[in-house]
């Protein structure tokens, strides 16, 4: 299960690992309905022949001859 970001309108931000398909859990500050954060990936493609290099665009079809 992944790890998620939620925000409450009192303020309270908390990480909890859940289903995805969890839209709101409860505040553990105020008791109301906190909301999943949109957040920054931690998702990072490095190395060479990634879409930086055009990796997509390369022909996979060699030529005959």
């Amino acid at each position: 299960m992944p790890l998620y970001e939620f925000v409450c309108d009192c303020g309270q931000e908390a990480e909890k690992i859940t289903k995805m398909d969890t839209e709101f859990i409860e505040c553990p500050l105020c008791g109301g309905i906190m909301k999943k954060k949109i957040s920054i990936s931690s998702f990072h493609l490095k190395g060479h022949n990634w879409y930086k290099d055009h990796y997509g665009l390369k022909s996979s079809k060699k030529e005959k001859q």
